[in-house]
Formats: C-alpha cells, sequence, structure tokens
C-alpha cells in the first residue's frame, strides 16, 4: 500500500471543507455497521473560518512524522461532523462550566487533598510554563513514568500546552525499555515518580541524547544535580514565563496534530508509538461521555489502572474532564488489594475494572459466602438464581421483573453494593482482555452488569461499547459517529474487525511499514481481530488472526473459543493457552490462580 495522497481514491477522500459541503468520508463496504446514539446529536455548524483556526493544512489522513497534520474523518453530518476542539478548548470549556467543582481528589502527606477544576487547570498552566522554561521543543516529548497522581496528570497536559508529546511509560519497564521509548519520542524532559524510577533512567541517561531535564514528584531527592529537579522546583521554574509566550503555544496548535504517544506493549518487537491528535482525544472523549454521562459535573470515576494505557488515559483524564468529572485517585497497591478501600470511599458512578480485577471481586465474595451458615448461602444462592433471570429477560428488552425481586434486591444485592463500593454505579465495565462468562453471570446474578468494551491503542480507546443494551459476550455497538466492518468474511460470519472514525489514530511514529500494515488504502484501521455480528448487530470478538491454528490435517482452529470453554469450566484456572499449529493434536498450557502472599513472593525470587 503506498501512503501518499494519490492513494486516496475520490470516493474516499477527505476534504477539510464545512460539514454541509463535504461528502460522507467512509468508503463504501457491505459489511459496515454504523452506531445509532439513544439521543439527538448537537451538531455545531462549522464555519470556513472556524476550520482555518483549528486545523492545519493537511493532504492523507496518515502520517508517521511528529510534526505532519493529518486529514480528519469528518462526517457529514450526526456526532462525526462535530467542530474539532484542541485540548485546552476542551478544558477551558470545563473551567468555564465548573471552575470551582472538585476535579481530582487524592491524599498528600497522608491527608485527604483536592483541587478544583480552576485550580487544575492553573497548575497544568504553571507545569507548561516551566516546560518550556526548561527547553521544550514543539512536537518533542515528555516521557511519564510513574503511579497514577495529580503530578502525572498535570505533567501530561501541561506538555501538550507546551507543545510536546505526552508519553507514558510503564512503571514496569526495564531500563532498557524506558530507554527506547524516550529515544523514540525524543524526550526532552522525563517526569518520574520516585527514587526507584529515577535510577532506571540514569542508567541510561547517556543513551538519550536530547534530554534536558529530568523532575521526580514525589520523595526527597537523594542527589543534586543541574539537570534534576523535585516538583516543587519544577513547578516554580516557569514563574517568569510570560502568560503571552504560553498563550500564543497554545493558540498555534491544531486539532489534526499530534498530541500525545501510547506505546503498544511490543510484545513481537519494539514498542510501537501510537500517535495520536487532539482531535482524536477530544472527539472521543466527548463521543465516549454522552454516552455514559446523564449528569454534568456528577460523575465521580477512579483512577488506579496504568496511565500509560490508552483505556486509563481516556477515562481518567480525557473523558473526566469533557463531562467535569471528579476522579479520585487510589493507593498505589490497588491491584494488590487496598481497591476496594478505595471504591468505598469515592462510590464512582462509573468504573472500568479489567477481567482480573473482577475475578479477585469474585473469589473474594465466594470465599467469605463459603464461611455463611447454611441459611444465608440459601438466601443469597435464590437471590442470584432470581438477579440472573431478572437480568437476562432485561436483556432481551422484556418489562418482566420476576417474583421476589424486590425482596432479593434489599436482602442480598443492595448490601453486595454497598461492600463493594458500587452502590450508586451506573455502569460497571470490563475491557483490555477477555473475560470469562462465568464471571460475567456471577455478578449478573448479583444485579451488577458488568459491561464489555473494546477498542485498542490505535482508536484512542473505544471503538464498540455496551451501555443500556448488551448482550452476555458481546463487546456491543459501534459508538456513534464511527463504523466497523468485517473484511473478508467466512461462512460463520467471521471477519476481520476494521474501525473508522475520527477516533483512528494518524500513524505509528516513525514507522511508515507498520502503518502501511495497519491502515489501509482507504483509511480503515484493521484490528487483527477476528469477529461477528448477531442478528441485533452485536460484536462478538472470536480470536485472533494470528493466533488461528492450522493443524497438520490443514484444519482451522480459532483457540480464543477453546480456552474461554476451558477457563469457565475450570474457575481456578487463571491462563490458558492452545497449542498446535502444524502438529496432528492439540495440547493446551494452563496456569493456576494464586493468592500473592510473602511466602509466594520469596519462593518467586
Amino acid at each position: 500500500m503506498d501512503l501518499h495522497a494519490d492513494s486516496i481514491t475520490p470516493d474516499s477522500e477527505i476534504q477539510q471543507t464545512p460539514p454541509a459541503a463535504q461528502t460522507p468520508a467512509s468508503p463504501a463496504a457491505e459489511e459496515v455497521v454504523e452506531g445509532l446514539s439513544t439521543e439527538e446529536p448537537k451538531v455545531v455548524p462549522m464555519s470556513t473560518q472556524s476550520l482555518a483556526t483549528t486545523l492545519a493544512p493537511a493532504d492523507k489522513l496518515w502520517s508517521t512524522s511528529r510534526d505532519k497534520a493529518v486529514k480528519l474523518r469528518m462526517e457529514g453530518s450526526g456526532p462525526g461532523s462535530e467542530t474539532p476542539v484542541t485540548i485546552h478548548q476542551m478544558f477551558l470549556e470545563t473551567v468555564e462550566k465548573s471552575a470551582d467543582q472538585t476535579a481530582l481528589i487524592f491524599k498528600q502527606d497522608g491527608q485527604p487533598a483536592s483541587l478544583t477544576w480552576r485550580e487544575y487547570y492553573e497548575k497544568c498552566r504553571a507545569a507548561a510554563k516551566s516546560f518550556l522554561k526548561l527547553g521544550l521543543e514543539r512536537f518533542h516529548g515528555v516521557g511519564i513514568l510513574g503511579f497514577n497522581s495529580p503530578e502525572w496528570f498535570i505533567s501530561d497536559i501541561g506538555c501538550i500546552f507546551a507543545g510536546g508529546l505526552a508519553a507514558g511509560i510503564y512503571t514496569t519497564n526495564s531500563p532498557e525499555a524506558c530507554q527506547y521509548v524516550a529515544a523514540n519520542c525524543e524526550a526532552n524532559i522525563l517526569v518520574v515518580e520516585n527514587q526507584k524510577q529515577l535510577d532506571k533512567i540514569l542508567q541510561v541517561k547517556d543513551q538519550l541524547p536530547h534530554l534536558k531535564a529530568i523532575v521526580q514528584y514525589k520523595g526527597e531527592l537523594q542527589q543534586k544535580t543541574s539537570f534534576l529537579y523535585s516538583w516543587e522546583e519544577f513547578m516554580k521554574l516557569g514563574e517568569d514565563v510570560p502568560d503571552e509566550q504560553l498563550n500564543a503555544m497554545i493558540d498555534s496548535q491544531r486539532a489534526n496534530e499530534c498530541c500525545t504517544l501510547i506505546y503498544t506493549s511490543g510484545t513481537t518487537g519494539n514498542p510501537k508509538g501510537v500517535m495520536l491528535s487532539q482531535d482524536n482525544v477530544t472527539w472521543t472523549a466527548r463521543t465516549s461521555s454522552s454516552l455514559i454521562s446523564k449528569n454534568y459535573g456528577q460523575e465521580i470515576l477512579i483512577s488506579y489502572l496504568p496511565l500509560s494505557h490508552v483505556a486509563a488515559q481516556m477515562i481518567d483524564i480525557w473523558i473526566s474532564m469533557s463531562f467535569a468529572g471528579t476522579t479520585y485517585f487510589a493507593e498505589p497497591d490497588a491491584l494488590k488489594g487496598s481497591l476496594v478501600n478505595t471504591l468505598r470511599d469515592a462510590r464512582p458512578t462509573c468504573f472500568l475494572g479489567v477481567p482480573r480485577v473482577w475475578e479477585k471481586m469474585q473469589e473474594r465474595m465466594r470465599d467469605v459466602g463459603a464461611k455463611a451458615s447454611p441459611l444465608r448461602k440459601r438466601v443469597a444462592d435464590w437471590a442470584k438464581s432470581i438477579g440472573l433471570q431478572y437480568n437476562y429477560s432485561a436483556m432481551e428488552g422484556e418489562n418482566w421483573v420476576p417474583w421476589g425481586f424486590m425482596l432479593a434486591n434489599n436482602l442480598v444485592f443492595k448490601k453486595v453494593r454497598g461492600v463493594l463500593g458500587l452502590d450508586r454505579c451506573r455502569y460497571c465495565f470490563t475491557g483490555a482482555a477477555p473475560i470469562t462468562r462465568e464471571t460475567l453471570e456471577y455478578f449478573l446474578s448479583l444485579n451488577i452488569p458488568v459491561k464489555e468494551l473494546y477498542g485498542m491503542s490505535e482508536s484512542s480507546g473505544p471503538h464498540t461499547v455496551s451501555i443500556d443494551e448488551y448482550r452476555i459476550g458481546s463487546c456491543g455497538k459501534v459508538i456513534p459517529g464511527s463504523k466497523i466492518k468485517l473484511e473478508k468474511p467466512d461462512e460463520e460470519g467471521n471477519g476481520e474487525v476494521c474501525f473508522w472514525g475520527r477516533n483512528v489514530f494518524m500513524g505509528y511514529l516513525n514507522m511508515p511499514d507498520k502503518t502501511e500494515e495497519a491502515l489501509d488504502k482507504d483509511g480503515w484501521l484493521h484490528s487483527g481481530d477476528l469477529g461477528k455480528f448477531d442478528k441485533d448487530n452485536f460484536l462478538y470478538i472470536t480470536g485472533r488472526i494470528k493466533e488461528l491454528i492450522i493443524t497438520a490435517g490443514g484444519e482451522n482452529i480459532p483457540p480464543v473459543p477453546i480456552e474461554d470453554a476451558v477457563k469457565s469450566e475450570l474457575p481456578i484456572i487463571s491462563n490458558a493457552m492452545l497449542i498446535g499449529d502444524k502438529l496432528k493434536f492439540l495440547s493446551m498450557l494452563l496456569t493456576l490462580k494464586v493468592t500473592e502472599t510473602l511466602q509466594t513472593a520469596t519462593a518467586a525470587g
């Protein structure tokens, strides 16, 4: 595939013109399924003048250069036609509406602390000035290495305000992996949490020619050098940078330019830097928030999943910003047991848990249930059967409440929600990995529907979502304003899932070959996942193209359904991997669920 302007056919070419004069962006495709919004979206008319000030000139839908703008996949009407905005514009709108409302809640020196949206915005501006003072160059990186905190958020947004590219780095990365990301994004500045993370960077500092400064945001500095700053020192650095200088930088930014990099896991090679534009971020955040938020300024979220992952970053920072939500920060040991305490304190209205989080909750509740009296066990079993009946009926659109549901709700469901801190949570989500049907049905029986999201870094996070309508095992329907098609479906309807929409990424930084593999000549993003639709257009992921096992007899076997079936039948199994490519037989590797203790950690070294 040729990634040049002349490779875009006239039917698929996207003109940066007002929607009234623009043809629909997506190419024709028989297997395309469009998202339908539950409410009529507000379409803001976009004048030529507003486009000229919002978008930079561009002639392609993709780019692998940090400083090149791209065309947007604009639609002629509906959510896909809404006016592109920058991150600063979205943030400022929230501040204007909710200046004195609480934005962030965290612990400072062991005591509760908070920032209003006005204070949060001002700290991001202060950080941006300090980045400029340290010499952050346009479209150069600021790497952020640490657990979720206000400083992480402020560094990310401040970097973007200052014209840089925010790049999260996993805290589990080795020094060499940190060096790769920092070198790839040509980081001028690295922001690290503590001495442990700082030591990683110091080991590879000599291999980072663009690095000018390091900022440590937790703990006392154990050494003093000309390039190392504490968070307090950093935030004061830009005090003499005039507002006019920062405002000029902010005003020069365009919605179709890169602002952040999400680095893939790199399981089959070096991580790829997924380039997201400001429009990728703001459009996805606004579209997603319109689905999950009915009460502007009243949503409550918890930040605990790694912010270097697109899902956590999109929800915790950007979706929260779009509906002026309040974000609580969990403790660093959240995934080792303290998350439930944060859940009880925050009582979120929306919560995303990766499958292992839901599995751990399930395991602990079953452990507690096993110690209950025989009478309590019978009551719980009865209530769960009622809950399962009720939710399966609701799933099919039936307005039927089984006898005893209200009693079960008062005796069991409300208490369970309260213990978990989910008593006011309207939407419980799962994503980032497959979840077993057994776990989904367990929570469904407790009247806690856990709904699946599906997407990838290259789609800025979510591309399908289950909201009010859902099916067990399905990852929902396409978000409004975007499209899905199945490439080359087989007899059973399984085909490669391909994405179209304004959430589709710009390209991989400095990797044109990899970008060509991901984006076809018409601009569709190829996920590499196999999926199929049911009669109601719910999407089901059935496997990975590269995971397909071809036996010695030539039989094509998708491993995921078999692996899921084994995990469902054997709850003690944590992971299952089917093997047998080019062999006469199939076999499976299994791992057991274990509880991490001091003894197991010592045994593991």
